[in-house]
């Protein structure tokens, strides 16, 4: 981000690195030089301060369903705020929304709220150790399911130290991670059932949980195949392991998530993002008798948890409303423009003339510089020289009015039309062709 016009930003981040480590509390912002600084947003539109207004696309990582400043939302919250924040009582909100969330799916006969899409996994898979007394947990290779230790794994593996595409190693990601990490999770290679149920087999007296992202963003974006979601679905039941899907960023394809659409019934589910209406939120919802880990039934508690904050009235009370407001209909609209996305950007890599390929399910995409479509996260991984390439069009779609995530990936709002679609489409094209000679160098 070095554009002369984003002076402001630069100031900001120079000052932002005399007392934050790196200049930001989340990676994910940094871009280029320096990262951009908001003013303010609304609707599909986020204003930076040098005043320059762009189109949304990465709607804060995919947790904004309405956009921003969603008016329903703005003034539900507005009245809690002057009620409260968060207290040390119950509120009546909380189980208004945990009634709702239990209604959108069969699979949810009960729900507990924490504080972000991390802790609901992190609490999903100690739930099943609690459950089921067993320790291992399986998980896809390349995806992302937040920041504890063992969901980390083999999220940022690359060729020199994945191993085998059909037995994956266990590569922690940060530095100092305990070596019982690696060795207490499975990696599984992405919808190849024969392979990953072998690796099942090997764990399967320790084997907890397997969880799955239905369409991982970070390895690719491409959907699971029904067949190995299935194929897990069977080993679990039969094998005493919980199945677990991640729907933090998936619940908004389907009024009960990613699962609905592919008609299987996962023991537990982590929530997050959209749910909280803009505000900080995750959830885990599931079987009752899994759930009733965090109970106490007289002879204890197997899974005592906390959170100062989970469910404050403030999360629930925008997380009921953006949930409310966003129902079967609203879905199958949303989803349905991401059809045309999809396809408005194949039209666009034709007449750009450029190997690349689109990924993606209902209200999310992703582009890839690569002429095949990318199955799993070893076939969508980014080289030097496109990940170079990569930023360099993310850098002209900024300057063109339009934010993405940094991958090429964006998330749509319920704001969004066609036309604002035929915007990005647009300026899209104009970024390809900019960057087409890249490719022969």
């Amino acid at each position: 981000m070095d554009n002369p016009s984003y002076a402001r930003s630069a100031e900001l981040f120079e000052r932002a690195k005399l007392s934050l480590p790196g200049g930001v509390s989340r990676n994910t912002l940094l871009k280029g030089s320096h990262p951009l600084y908001a003013t303010h947003a609304e609707g599909c539109y986020i204003t930076d301060v040098d005043g320059i207004k762009r189109l949304d696309f990465a709607n804060n990582m995919a947790a904004h369903i309405h956009g921003h400043a969603y008016p329903p939302i703005v003034d539900a919250v507005t009245k809690q705020l002057h009620k409260g924040f968060a207290y040390t009582m119950a509120t009546e909100v909380e189980i208004a929304y945990a009634e709702h969330m239990v209604g959108r799916s069969d699979n949810f006969d009960m729900i507990r709220f924490v504080n972000s899409g991390t802790e609901a996994v992190m609490a999903g898979l100690k739930a099943a150790r609690a459950f089921t007394g067993r320790s291992k947990v399986a998980k896809v290779e390349g995806c992302y399911h937040g920041s504890y230790d063992y969901a980390e794994v083999s999220q940022a593996s690359n060729p020199s130290n994945w191993g085998e595409q059909l037995n994956p190693n266990a590569v922690p990601l940060a530095v100092g991670t305990p070596k019982g990490v690696a060795q207490g999770t499975v990696v599984l290679p992405y919808n190849e059932i024969a392979a990953s149920i072998a690796l099942l087999d090997a764990n399967k007296e320790d084997l907890a949980v397997v969880i799955i992202d239905p369409i991982p963003h970070r390895a690719g974006m491409y959907p699971v195949d029904k067949a190995y979601v299935d194929a897990l679905r069977k080993w679990t039941r039969e094998n005493g392991s919980l199945l677990m899907f991640d729907e933090v960023i998936t619940m908004r394809v389907g009024r009960g998530g990613m699962q609905e659409q592919l008609d299987v019934e996962p023991d537990i589910t982590s929530m997050g993002k959209m749910i909280g209406g803009g505000f900080p939120v995750g959830a885990l919802a599931g079987r009752k008798d899994v759930m009733e880990v965090f109970t106490n039934t007289g002879s204890g508690i197997r899974l005592p948890h906390a959170g100062t904050f989970s469910a404050n009235p403030i999360t629930m009370t925008a997380g009921l409303v953006a949930m409310q407001y966003y129902d079967a209909e609203d879905v199958a609209r949303l989803n349905a423009l991401g059809d045309y996305t999809r396809a408005s950007l194949r039209e666009v890599i034709r007449q750009a003339d450029i190997p690349a390929s689109v990924n993606g399910y209902g209200s999310l995409f992703r582009v890839h510089l690569k002429a095949q479509q990318p199955r799993n996260y070893r076939e969508s991984h980014v080289d030097v020289k496109h990940s170079d390439i990569v930023h360099k069009m993310i850098d002209e779609m900024y300057d063109q009015g339009i934010m993405m995530i940094h991958t090429l990936s964006g998330a749509l709002s319920t704001p969004m039309d066609e036309a604002v679609i035929d915007r990005f489409s647009d300026a899209m094209l104009k970024s390809m062709l900019k960057v087409k000679p890249l490719f022969d160098e």
